[in-house]
């Protein structure tokens, strides 16, 4: 929360010198705001936040300013490609050992099935992201959970999927902590 003076941005807490007087640090905070303004100290706002992936700032009326549409379609379908890559390589060495005739081992259905799901899923989120006409849509789709999403749920599987893990008699393990603390086991039903 800045302050202005001689156009110059000014903590609350910094020390400053104006027209040869110094001010101690923190002379901002604990003065009134006749005394602030009788020196020509003024408050600017924060300028409001926006996400710096897809516009470059505010113009003086207030709009957000967008980036190259172009460019960002091409950085997205860029990070489709990349990550359906890195998805499909871990199950690579599986059709490259089909293709040595002394393996005598075949990639089994699921392991196709998720390979051709991984295809279609990049296939369907890069042509999403051609289609768009605006940085405002890309915005909304790229930070979604449609285009993060790249499994199936299981069958019969309704709502999010529970990501916590229920430690028995203690509490329940959420994102990075323990919400009690003591345990030693942990019971994973299946």
């Amino acid at each position: 929360m800045p302050y202005i003076l001689d156009g110059n941005t000014i903590s609350e807490n910094a020390a400053f010198t104006h027209d040869g007087i110094q001010y101690p640090a923190g002379w901002i905070r604990r003065v009134s705001e006749e005394s602030r303004q009788a020196i020509g100290l003024s408050w600017q706002p924060e300028p409001p936040q926006y996400d710096q992936q897809f516009w470059w700032g505010y113009t003086e009326e207030g709009e957000l300013k967008p980036r190259d549409l172009v460019k960002l379609k091409k950085t997205w379908t860029d990070a489709v490609k990349d990550t359906a890559g890195k998805l499909l390589a871990t199950s690579d060495w599986v059709i490259i050992r089909s293709l040595d005739p002394s393996s005598g081992c075949e990639p089994s259905a699921e392991v196709l099935a998720e390979r051709s799901l991984i295809r279609e899923k990049s296939n369907s989120k890069e042509q999403a992201i051609a289609e768009f006409e605006t940085v405002d849509e890309l915005a909304a789709y790229v930070t979604s959970g449609d285009f993060h999403d790249w499994i199936e749920p299981e069958e019969g599987f309704e709502g999010t999927p529970d990501r916590s893990v229920v430690i028995e008699d203690a509490g329940t393990v959420t994102g990075e902590y323990v919400s009690e603390s003591g345990v030693d086991s942990v019971v994973f039903d299946e």
